[in-house]
């Protein structure tokens, strides 16, 4: 058993003295602690050279151990601690031991223990550094003499979890990238929906730029003093986060919470959540980036990591915070009685265009007519919504009031291209802008009549006489969907060259049953597409475009 002892190396034989100065096991007892020394040492020693991610139980304090100082004169050492979710308590403590107690317990004298309680190592234990809160902090260090250190760590609010990493090797042994000797944030731009950031380069992009990338973390609730405490936050809410950010590096899933930006060679996801949105880009080695597509009027906090894709190990710039400039109050148009507009309606920008009429009649009606996209349309009373729907086709409000009542319309496009819609309101019910509309405008073509140069088509009338005018033009195959999707049905005929129109008629019906009326077209080419239009004329000479019709004739008869 001697023997034992007098074989351990001096860190390990320093351990046992410390743990011999706090407290000396029983006889009972002794065997079993001397068998578990080896056990309790290699689970509770700092790896030099590695990050060591510890788990803290709520106020259970945890000790790790390193030693320092054998064999060498003087010891260097850097330890540095990463609070990754509530702040923590961290403190270091060195115990120095005599040398002629550690002779003591080399000669086997802790197997007597008769006087195990009054018998104290001459040793001295102090603390060196102690700290509390939630940011990275670095303790550097020199050893001059043999000695046991421990680093003991506590939570006072909850479970969490902590990164420590240990090195002697202060030299070469830089873990983390480096940064600037002013670390700060810079706001260069504010807009409405932007925010242009830019900071100063860290050395260790300068030095390894192939190895070293930026990246941005923006939020709407508060800074983050490290990666590791970001990734934890998110995942709180549910979400899950690509390991360190680490974009570039390998493909991965995303959640289904979360969403994929390709922009301009930068990388964004963006993690939604029911208490918003954290969005990460990664921009590569530029020290200056315009984050777009922002809320107006709405406070934003930037947090720059500066990552080692090798290592995914991070440091942090000092974070910042910015609110963007407020919606500019949208321009009204006013609306004349009885005169109609046309408004273009912009689908990037997802705005509003607004219209404000005062009634000077009781009883007013809107008309609105889609041209093209998708819209929807706000009308609102006094400041009460009276109408909101998508409008398709010709859509009519008869509304009821009060003399010198506000209405204003927003109108919105619902797609992410331009759409635009015509609109008009009156007061004069008996002088419609529009004219009587049958309940489909749709086109019908007969397939048993259609041949190698003639098709049938077919359309619906009304109770009125009216004027409907037939065009057609021929199409390719691929040329079929963007046709229909970009033909404008607020247009009227004098947009069709004169080449492209079949026939101009009146007919009418009072049975509405009986208001069909069908056309052939003769004088076709074999095996053709043709698209085919059907306008319908009101008094007032506004045209209403049916919805076209492609038909292709037969190849062989």
């Amino acid at each position: 058993l001697k023997m034992f002892w007098f074989y351990l190396p001096l860190h390990l034989l320093m351990v046992a003295c410390l743990c011999h100065s706090i407290k000396v096991p029983t006889a009972s007892s002794q065997q079993s602690f001397k068998t578990d020394l080896f056990n309790f040492y290699h689970s509770l020693i700092l790896a030099d050279g590695k990050e060591t991610t510890v788990h803290l139980l709520k106020d259970i304090p945890k000790r790790y151990y390193f030693v320092l100082g054998e064999g060498r004169a003087l010891a260097p050492f850097t330890i540095t601690v990463t609070p990754c979710d509530v702040p923590i308590e961290w403190s270091i403590h060195v115990h120095k031991a005599s040398a002629s107690f550690l002779g003591k317990a080399a000669q086997g004298d802790l197997d007597t223990q008769e006087d195990a309680t009054s018998q104290k190592a001459p040793s001295m234990v102090s603390t060196i550094f102690n700290y509390k809160g939630n940011s990275v902090e670095t303790y550097m260090g020199m050893s001059s003499h043999s000695a046991l250190y421990m680093l003991e760590f506590l939570s006072t609010e909850r479970d969490t979890h902590i990164t420590v990493y240990f090195t002697t090797d202060t030299i070469s042994g830089h873990l983390y990238p480096e940064l600037p000797t002013d670390p700060r944030l810079d706001v260069v731009g504010i807009g409405h929906t932007t925010v242009t950031l830019t900071w100063k380069h860290s050395p260790s992009v300068l030095q390894h730029r192939e190895n070293i990338q930026y990246c941005l973390l923006v939020n709407e609730k508060h800074n983050y003093k490290s990666l590791c405490a970001a990734e934890t936050a998110i995942r709180s809410s549910g979400m899950k986060l690509p390991p360190a950010l680490a974009l570039s590096l390998s493909p991965f899933l995303l959640e289904p919470q979360q969403v994929m930006i390709l922009s301009n060679s930068e990388l964004s996801i963006i993690n939604k959540a029911s208490s918003g949105e954290v969005r990460q880009i990664c921009v590569g080695t530029k020290n200056t980036h315009t984050v777009p597509n922002l809320s107006p009027s709405t406070q934003y906090y930037f947090d720059v990591f500066v990552v080692n894709l090798l290592t995914n190990a991070s440091a942090a710039y000092t974070g910042t915070f910015a609110r963007t400039l407020e919606e500019p109050e949208p321009k009204v148009m006013e609306l004349k009685d009885g005169k109609m507009i046309q408004v273009v309606l912009d689908g990037k920008k997802d705005k509003f265009y607004s219209l404000r009429y005062q009634a000077m009649h009781k009883k007013i009606q809107f008309s609105f007519q889609l041209c093209h996209g998708q819209v929807q349309i706000h009308v609102t009373k006094n400041g009460k919504t009276v109408a909101l729907e998508n409008i398709s086709g010709l859509r009519y409000f008869s509304l009821k009031g009060k003399l010198l009542d506000t209405y204003l319309v927003q109108l919105r496009s619902t797609e992410e291209t331009n759409s635009s819609v015509k609109v008009q309101v009156s007061s004069h019910f008996h002088k419609p802008l529009f004219p009587l509309l049958p309940e489909s405008l749709k086109i019908k073509s007969f397939s048993k009549l259609r041949t190698c140069n003639s098709v049938t088509i077919a359309w619906l009338g009304t109770q009125e006489e009216t004027k409907y005018c037939v065009y057609k033009k021929r199409i390719e195959e691929d040329q079929v969907w963007r046709e229909l999707r970009n033909a404008d049905r607020c247009s009227g005929p004098e947009s069709r060259p004169k080449s492209e129109k079949v026939l101009c008629k009146y007919f009418y019906d009072i049975n509405l049953q009986r208001a069909v009326t069908t056309e052939t077209i003769q004088g076709l080419d074999a095996g053709i597409l043709y698209l085919f239009d059907v306008y319908l004329f009101g008094p007032s000479g506004i045209p209403i475009r049916y919805h076209s019709k492609v038909v292709k004739t037969r190849k062989k008869c």
